[in-house]
């Protein structure tokens, strides 16, 4: 299994990149969407998780471009963004197609058990 993580803050990609390597994906990294499109294009992978706000393609262009391209895949939306931007965001994240929103800060379990249901949904 194969997953993709796409997060301006480095220290945030590599946190949820590590969580998503114990639950046994190979993980890909980007800093923003476009590195992340690219990325996604070659690996082709089972499931993505997508920050909001990133400088150079921000998430909700990301998350329309992916489900443009595969639209089965599923994408977990991450934000902390503004105290009170952040659920509009995330809310906006979902109407265009992400399986699950993820508000930060969030903790390992809770990802976690994202990534589990998705994946049984696949199975």
């Amino acid at each position: 299994m194969k997953a993709l993580v796409i997060d301006d803050e480095a220290e945030m990609r590599q946190l949820i990149a590590a969580i998503l390597q114990q639950a046994g994906y190979e993980v890909h990294q980007a800093a923003d969407g476009r590195l992340g499109y690219g990325i996604f294009e070659d690996v082709q992978p089972d499931l993505v998780v997508t920050d909001i706000i990133m400088p150079n393609e921000e998430g909700i262009g990301t998350i329309r471009r992916l489900l443009a391209a595969r639209p089965d895949l599923p994408i977990i939306a991450v934000s902390g963004g503004s105290r009170t931007g952040s659920v509009d965001y995330l809310r906006m994240a979902k109407q265009l197609g992400a399986r699950a929103i993820l508000p930060k800060p969030f903790r390992k379990q809770e990802l976690l058990d994202l990534v589990r249901s998705l994946r049984s949904e696949t199975d």
